[in-house]
């Protein structure tokens, strides 16, 4: 049980650019009773005696539209169904333990939780998927199998938001690659990044999102209407950054820096 009182499941300090989002892991308390984690809190396994047990949440929580990503790492063919996602407005820490057996229903049926099952075509060993909540409430998935689907709609978007995800059926292990937010310049992703890590058992590994240096954008695009287009005061900032800047500025590179040290003093 957590104390009373101790519902400060916030981002840890770091030092990074304004590209960051804040580190990312599993939360390192609130898991189910047959998941085990390791590599930092970036790997969850379930007992293989067992399709259920197998929740974790994330350990701060998520902005809209930052796509957390995951890579399913075992699988087991003797269960049906597969891993299921969502979010929940209540801070892990304020959970009681042991936590209840499933997502659904068990935590879907009580208010500030929202998760839907994940089709097993989504979910083979080795390949990738993301999932995020828009700023229509909707929750989406896309994964490096099939294209983007939508899984329900009417997620509370007034309070904090964290991921929750129930390693469930044929899914065994997850490896939390980290998560991203995609901007009109930029993309701001997660740190520390974590290591591309495969357990030995994973074949046909396939990359869902490219690799690169998150500091070559040091904007934050997070003022944002329900659609997730940037706000005039954004577009403004960015027309004057870009006719102020020097003739040697002609870089993309350099016109983004520029955009994102006019859009922190906005």
């Amino acid at each position: 049980m957590a104390k009373e009182g101790d519902h400060r499941d916030t981002e840890r300090p770091h030092r990074c650019s304004m590209s960051c989002l804040g580190p990312l892991t599993f939360h390192s308390q609130a898991v189910g009773v047959k998941v085990r984690l390791s590599r930092g809190c970036l790997l969850a396994e379930r007992s293989g005696g067992t399709f259920k047990h197998g929740l974790v949440f994330s350990s701060r929580p998520l902005k809209i539209n930052e796509r957390i990503r995951l890579r399913m790492e075992k699988d087991a063919d003797h269960w049906h169904g597969a891993v299921r996602v969502g979010f929940t407005s209540t801070p892990p820490s304020a959970r009681s333990l042991p936590l209840p057996t499933m997502a659904i229903p068990d935590l879907t049926d009580t208010p500030g939780h929202w998760a839907a099952p994940v089709h097993e075509s989504y979910c083979q060993a080795g390949s990738e998927l993301e999932f995020w909540v828009s700023y229509g409430g909707a929750i989406y998935i896309t994964s490096s199998n099939t294209k983007q689907q939508k899984l329900l709609e009417g997620v509370d978007l007034s309070r904090p938001l964290w991921a929750m995800i129930d390693i469930y059926g044929k899914t065994r292990s997850i490896y939390l690659l980290g998560s991203e937010k995609r901007g009109l310049l930029c993309t701001r992703r997660s740190c520390p990044a974590p290591e591309c890590l495969t357990s030995p058992d994973v074949k046909n590994h396939y990359s869902l999102i490219p690799h690169g240096d998150s500091d070559e954008c040091m904007s934050s695009f997070d003022t944002e209407d329900p659609a997730g287009t940037p706000r005039p005061s954004c577009l403004a900032a960015t027309a004057v950054c870009v006719a102020a800047a020097p003739p040697e500025w002609s870089s993309s590179l350099a016109a983004a820096r520029c955009v994102g040290r006019t859009l922190a003093l906005l």
